[in-house]
């Protein structure tokens, strides 16, 4: 009856390689949210200049610019909140290989 030892699991793999594949990640879906938001800017902008004095019509391109605006501001606010998440995590981490 001798108890035997039990070690904690040693981390393996490339901790390098998670952060630049979350970051690659994020690049193509800031990059899409980027693009999408400039649609949805053109197409507030064409709709506010084609109202003609309506003034639903007006309200409505508003709106689409507005959330238009709030959605490229968390878009981005996403991409920097990564970056510096992936930075803590390198510096914190760094390359654990075995």
């Amino acid at each position: 009856m001798v108890p035997q030892v039990a070690y904690a699991q040693t981390v393996s793999g490339d901790v390098n390689q998670i952060v630049t594949f979350l970051r690659s990640i994020v690049g193509v879906l800031a990059t899409l949210g980027g693009i999408v938001s400039v649609i949805f800017f053109a197409w507030g902008g064409f709709g506010y200049m084609t109202s003609s004095g309506n003034p639903e019509s007006l309200e409505k391109s508003k709106q689409t610019i507005k959330y238009a605006a709030v959605g490229l501001v968390i878009v981005l606010g996403a991409y920097v909140f990564v970056g510096i998440v992936s930075q803590l995590t390198t510096a914190a981490f760094g390359n654990v290989s075995n």
